[in-house]
């Protein structure tokens, strides 16, 4: 085997294609890792380290999905090859929320869209330059407060949405990112938990003392409707999250897709905070936020028509959070793998700290 070729193998299928178009996104001003430059020799050619300890050797997780910086100013964003036949209305509606006056609202969660790259070599596709996000849950969370803000983000944007007449339909936890601001250390694109020269875990503070922002991404099976369709109905598209009641019900009768927005936005609530299912079986949750449960209940009715909408869910958030004091926002949600004397102690010196030092313990306002 050539030297090329034996390179080349080191690529799985789907990344020979962003590899194939290295030269047309740098010509357009973005620039790939050098995992995908056509130039590429592994870092770990003629040493004793093997592929997985090194930047370059790390694949990405999503076949449509790859990290890059963009050339003018070194930001690192995100790309998204889409199939415009399969999926017409991403482009439009995502452009439509970064519209003057909308990209404006402080409500507005909807990933930002900073470019759409037609891809010479086929009419179908498309390229989508969004920012470089990351996984919402990770890290913990460390507060009452933390997990305050995030449910006020996440129920300002859908409400947003529905206001304005779109219909997410796919708006499921792995749906939700936010941006590196609690991040001391870039991490790596296609593994998180490292730095992005792979060289240690990357380092972040709180969310209390760096408070990011959360984003709704991926519009492929949304839809906009006309202010007057008061009920629009639709034949169901799976999402990601494949429980939704009335599915299972009916899948072949059209369904209202506002109260299954709902629904997936309570569902990934309930999720992440009060039941969390993991591999081995057991149940993991945070402690301290029980107060979410009947909200989350009457989210996730099985029947739609009993689901409130996004206005009522906000409002009676509100009521909920100006039901807690600052000793109550401040308290910890210790997730069950953070629950050692050492964690409780770390917590204790962050709180004093917060204190003292007049650090909020929200940074969202009660609407």
């Amino acid at each position: 085997m050539d030297s090329t070729s034996a390179i080349h193998s080191h690529l799985s299928e789907f990344e020979l294609w962003w590899r194939d178009h290295y030269n047309f996104l740098k010509d357009k001003g973005y620039k790939l890792r050098s995992r995908y430059s056509p130039d590429w020799v592994p870092s770990w050619t003629d040493t004793k380290k093997v592929d997985i300890e090194c930047e370059d050797g790390i694949m990405p997780r999503h076949h449509s999905l790859l990290d890059a910086r963009r050339t003018h100013d070194g930001a690192r964003v995100s790309l998204k090859r889409i199939d415009v036949s399969r999926h017409p209305y991403e482009i439009e509606i995502g452009r439509y929320f970064c519209s003057a006056p909308l990209s404006e609202d402080p409500a507005n969660h909807c990933v930002p869209i900073y470019d759409v790259l037609e891809v010479p070599t086929c009419s179908n596709l498309a390229i989508i330059v969004m920012p470089l996000l990351r996984n919402a849950t990770d890290p913990y969370f460390d507060t009452v407060g933390e997990v305050v803000d995030y449910i006020h983000q996440l129920l300002e944007g859908l409400r947003f949405m529905h206001k304005h007449h779109v219909a997410h339909r796919d708006c499921m936890q792995l749906n939700i990112l936010m941006d590196g601001s609690i991040f001391i250390d870039a991490w790596h694109p296609s593994d998180q938990y490292m730095s992005e020269d792979y060289k240690r875990v990357a380092r972040h503070r709180t969310r209390t003392q760096s408070p990011p922002r959360y984003y709704y991404i991926d519009f492929g099976i949304s839809r906009k409707y006309d202010a007057s369709n008061t009920n629009p109905l639709e034949i169901p598209i799976y999402g990601g999250d494949k429980g939704v009641p009335e599915f299972a019900e009916a899948y072949t009768k059209p369904w209202n897709p506002f109260p299954t927005d709902v629904w997936y936005l309570g569902h990934a609530i309930q999720e992440t905070f009060l039941d969390v299912k993991c591999s081995s079986g057991l149940q993991q949750h945070y402690s301290g936020v029980e107060f979410l449960s009947h909200l989350v209940t009457d989210m996730t009715h099985s029947d739609p028509t009993q689901r409130p909408n996004m206005d009522d869910a906000f409002s009676r958030f509100q009521a909920l959070r100006q039901s807690l004091s600052n000793w109550k926002l401040r308290s910890r949600v210790a997730h069950d793998d953070e629950r050692s004397l050492f964690d409780f102690l770390a917590h204790w010196a962050r709180r004093i700290q917060y204190i003292v030092r007049r650090i909020p313990p929200t940074h969202t306002s009660p609407a």
